[in-house]
């Protein structure tokens, strides 16, 4: 039987990592994977020949330029513009050479600020976005509607998964442009080593978040790519072809703080600033969709956690300081 090319784009990255761990377990999948030095993902003749040469069958758009709140805040323009070339560089050079199957994995920003909560597929574009992270959102739900486009105009079958906030192996721990949970870690790790007697989040704690495992979202996005045409569409519409992954399970920025602070083994308190921004008060997702398609998270909070926190242990001397 002839190996299935499957091209992973963003592969170093903690989503893409984790898909091709999962995906080098099967058999016939021939996984190709470009460095950012070997193929500049922001150049479209480069990613034109790319597609051209390789012969892709199918393609996991996980490459993104990603942050946290405070890198969101300070570097909108690189996060709306990166996240948009990218994606329409290597959506339309799928198309350009006959490349049938793509999943495009977005973020549970590109929902409303307010949306009623759990969020369900239907609450996208039905409101104000969150105006700390508004330029990636936009950028992700101008993702989706490419390969809706691509889908009804030429026929398709580009599928889109929105994640909620993720966390694992391969995260970005820098200490002011990543996201919380690593931020978190990584300041939990140094108080601990240091003896320090307090950490302050940002934030008053209060608002509520759903955090998944990467190698959960990973299954995830193999099992909606996998799933046969007939009972995709059955559980999606051609204006609403995204599909939420998470754990429908969320709890207070506080009881994640007090848990990964368990897991770290720091002994200190836990203080809250609340001269910060607490973002989005509640983001949840109704994961029901995908339920019905036959998937369920299998990774509670704190066993991420202390996974995650052995694979920053091994790791920790690679990081940018």
């Amino acid at each position: 039987m002839v190996n299935k090319r499957i091209f992973v784009a963003g592969h170093r990255g903690m989503v893409g990592s984790a898909i091709v761990r999962q995906l080098s377990q099967c058999d016939n999948v021939e996984i190709i994977t470009r460095t950012r030095n070997e193929l500049d993902l922001l150049n479209q003749q480069a990613v034109n020949d790319f597609f051209a040469n390789e012969r892709i069958d199918e393609v996991y758009l996980a490459a993104a330029k990603v942050g946290g709140i405070h890198a969101n805040n300070t570097y909108p323009a690189d996060f709306i513009y990166e996240n948009l070339i990218m994606e329409c560089n290597i959506i339309h050079a799928a198309h350009s050479n006959d490349v049938q199957h793509l999943l495009f994995l977005g973020s549970s920003c590109i929902y409303p600020k307010l949306a009623e909560q759990p969020m369900t597929e239907a609450a996208l574009l039905t409101g104000t976005l969150e105006e700390t992270n508004e330029p990636y959102a936009i950028a992700k739900i101008a993702g989706i509607k490419l390969c809706e486009s691509y889908n009804r105009q030429y026929g398709r079958d580009y599928r889109s998964v929105m994640p909620t906030n993720l966390y694992g192996e391969n995260d970005n721990f820098h200490p002011d442009n990543s996201h919380v949970i690593p931020a978190l870690m990584r300041r939990f790790h140094e108080a601990k080593l240091n003896n320090d007697k307090e950490v302050v989040v940002w934030g008053t704690g209060t608002p509520m978040r759903e955090f998944l495992f990467v190698d959960d979202m990973a299954a995830a996005s193999i099992h909606v790519m996998e799933l046969d045409n007939e009972t995709y569409q059955a559980n999606t519409q051609p204006m609403l072809s995204h599909i939420n992954v998470g754990t429908g399970v969320d709890c207070t920025i506080r009881e994640m703080a007090e848990t990964m602070a368990k897991v770290v083994g720091f002994k200190g308190d836990v203080a809250f600033d609340s001269t910060k921004p607490d973002g989005t008060p509640r983001k949840l997702m109704d994961v029901s969709r995908l339920a019905d398609l036959g998937w369920r998270y299998s990774v509670n909070l704190e066993d991420g956690l202390t996974h995650t926190y052995q694979w920053f242990l091994a790791n920790q001397n690679n990081f940018r300081k």
